[in-house]
């Protein structure tokens, strides 16, 4: 079937192999729980840029304690669904940089252990700009493979998921 000139010229621009599927997948458990589930789609715009967008599922739980006894004081429940877009930059095969703004609607209640009741937290949108620097691991090819950084939250909410120290993630990319 012939194609117009209009396809042709798209055919050409888009190419479906230059598309990188991936995200984060995060746990921990204990005293502070972390749960981040955040699928992402991208596009390698060059050998040195890839660029695209995801959504995310962050769940956590803050347990406070007592210092002398260990008893739990209190616990703290958020949960976080939002959309990401993010650039990495890649001076090399293995090493890149890294910007993902997000924004996250976010909920939570905290739960006391004494007799005050429970404290349903106001709903919020909260920001987050995550930048970073890291390594891909086992890729054949440049920014796919094993994603391993250290990333910062710049925008410093105060309910951010990602606190405010630096964090070390875990991604992939394929």
């Amino acid at each position: 079937m012939p194609q117009d000139k209009d396809t042709q010229v798209w055919d050409r621009k888009f190419d479906p192999s230059k598309l990188v599927y991936g995200g984060n997948l995060g746990m921990n458990f204990g005293d502070f729980t972390f749960i981040n589930l955040s699928p992402q789609v991208g596009y390698q715009l060059s050998d040195f840029v890839t660029a695209g967008a995801g959504v995310n599922y962050v769940a956590t739980s803050i347990k406070t304690r007592n210092f002398n006894t260990g008893n739990e004081l209190q616990r703290e429940n958020f949960g976080y669904a939002g959309l990401n877009l993010f650039t990495r930059l890649f001076p090399t095969n293995f090493l890149f940089v890294s910007a993902q703004p997000e924004m996250n609607y976010s909920w939570g209640k905290i739960k006391y252990r004494d007799s005050r009741p429970d404290q349903k937290l106001q709903t919020a949108w909260i920001p987050s700009f995550l930048v970073g620097a890291g390594v891909v691991v086992g890729g054949a090819s440049k920014g796919r493979g094993m994603l391993i950084s250290l990333q910062y939250d710049l925008a410093q909410d105060p309910r951010s998921p990602y606190g405010t120290k630096a964090f070390i993630n875990i991604g992939y990319a394929f």
